[in-house]
């Protein structure tokens, strides 16, 4: 992860080009997130597959990877951007933006090991003060899920447990099925 020392503003930050991988402005700072790996990609595109199966037909949600989030004092890139439906600030020709200015309703982040849980978990917790219900952090090291709520104790999940979604997608996936994923010769 590399951290800018040099303190530019918000507003300097959004007019920068985006980079490969997207550096994320917190705290006066940029940080470049970690270029993903292999179960990263794999659990990212399963989770968003999974998701957009349940809820986009019937216009209830919707999940976007490495979207850039800005609200607050923040621009953020969450793995996973999962928003209601009603909240998609859609262009006048109906088409999805380019710009996101508000938190998500779900936040997902897939750890990789060499980002700090720390940091992931204060963007997780971050977004919990802008109106998002739910955050996960998924480690693919420990084989877990923290599941993180509004003023609720963080749930820490493994095995058969279930983690919670949004209201409204019923997902019905253990931590086991996510990670099963990750064998893709079977």
């Amino acid at each position: 992860m590399v951290v800018s020392t040099s303190k530019v503003s918000l507003q300097e930050f959004l007019k920068l080009p985006e980079t490969k991988p997207a550096n994320e402005y917190i705290n006066g700072e940029i940080q470049q997130k970690p270029m993903p790996k292999g179960k990263h990609s794999r659990l990212q595109l399963r989770l968003c597959n999974s998701i957009n199966e349940k809820v986009e037909t019937q216009k209830i949600a919707y999940a976007l990877p490495e979207l850039r989030c800005t609200f607050g004092t923040r621009s953020i890139v969450p793995d996973i951007a999962v928003f209601n439906w009603s909240r998609i600030p859609f262009d006048e020709d109906g088409e999805i933006p380019n710009d996101f200015l508000l938190s998500p309703d779900w936040t997902i982040e897939i750890l990789s090991p060499e980002q700090s849980s720390n940091r992931v978990i204060g963007n997780i917790l971050y977004c919990l003060q802008y109106d998002c219900q739910l955050g996960w952090l998924i480690d693919p090291s420990d084989r877990s899920i923290l599941v993180l709520q509004p003023g609720q104790q963080p749930e820490l999940l493994r095995g058969v447990e279930k983690p919670v979604a949004l209201e409204d997608i019923a997902l019905d996936l253990t931590v086991d099925n996510i990670f099963h994923w990750l064998k893709m010769s079977n």
